[in-house]
């Protein structure tokens, strides 16, 4: 017996006169998994989203939601969504306007529950208009949940948000997850979709150029990353990049073993050596073609990374 996926992409394209926003992308939401997608500005994962909730419609091909039309509201009833930009009343309490989305489905999630889950109690009983861009944001995801959907699309839910209300979001969204729903989740941030995602979908120019978990992502780079402690790094033959986190710092190479023996050579006094695969960021960059330090719209490659890829 074959399990239908609760949503699914065949061919689908979008075009916006001239312009090619979605680009024949084929996709299977299958129940219970948590995808990130991830694509430089512009690559059009909002479009692919809005195209699987029914705010848009394709060019071509077809978007199915749970077996139906996107648009259908017993499809829709089964769906939370957060958009980049939400509009909420002003006037109303936070807790109102929960109480007021829950009222729209038979069977909704406990509220407070879900306030505890966001960490929005604190400000449930204050107008909407006299919270902060960050409270509106954990109210506005929060949103997605009321209705106890089986699946979640989060565009950019923890832009604008502090590093603990990241944190709130990342446990939430793991406890829904926990419990069987299927999250669909866009970000800037490649920490938060390697910390939450069990696969990734990589979108660039409307196509879909990657998708598997995240360990498989990692080698694609065909980079390593050798992770020290140490106060002063010497200068080291062979490095990609170099990246200080605090007192850590991470030597990136393609040739880990080498750097290790460069490293001890140099005399620089160093501990808690680690060595691991590329970060799902180094992937992201070599699948993209893209330089660590360039913008993200730009497309040529390191000589490292450009050798990584044709290897």
């Amino acid at each position: 017996m074959t399990i239908q996926p609760l949503a699914r992409a065949t061919g689908v394209s979008r075009r916006y006169g001239d312009k090619t926003a979605v680009d024949g992308i084929s996709l299977d939401i299958p129940a219970g998994q948590l995808i990130g997608l991830l694509g430089p500005n512009g690559a059009g994962k909002s479009t692919l989203i809005n195209l699987f909730t029914g705010l848009r419609r394709p060019t071509a091909g077809r978007i199915e939601l749970f077996g139906r039309d996107p648009r259908d509201v017993e499809a829709r009833r089964r769906m939370g969504m957060t958009p980049q930009e939400t509009g909420l009343p002003e006037t109303l309490k936070a807790t109102e306007v929960m109480a007021f989305v829950a009222a729209h489905f038979a069977r909704p999630a406990d509220v407070g529950e879900l306030q505890e889950r966001f960490g929005i109690t604190e400000f449930a009983h204050r107008q909407v208009g006299g919270l902060s861009g960050g409270q509106k944001r954990r109210l506005a995801i929060a949103l997605a949940f009321v209705g106890d959907p089986d699946l979640v699309f989060l565009d950019e839910p923890t832009t604008g948000l502090d590093v603990e209300a990241r944190r709130t979001l990342w446990d939430g969204v793991r406890d829904f997850h926990a419990r069987g729903g299927t999250v669909v989740l866009t970000s800037h941030y490649l920490d938060e979709i390697e910390e939450l995602a069990e696969r990734v979908v990589i979108i660039d120019g409307g196509r879909c150029v990657a998708d598997d978990s995240v360990a498989a992502l990692r080698r694609v780079s065909g980079l390593r990353r050798v992770t020290v402690r140490m106060a002063e790094v010497p200068d080291l033959p062979g490095l990609v990049a170099v990246e200080r986190e605090g007192e850590r710092v991470h030597l990136i190479s393609q040739d880990s073993d080498r750097t290790v023996r460069e490293l001890v050579a140099s005399g620089a006094p160093f501990d808690e050596l680690d060595v691991s695969a590329g970060s799902l960021e180094d992937a992201f960059l070599a699948l993209l073609g893209r330089d660590r330090h360039e913008a993200p719209n730009a497309a040529r490659p390191t000589p490292a990374v450009a050798e990584a890829i044709a290897r």
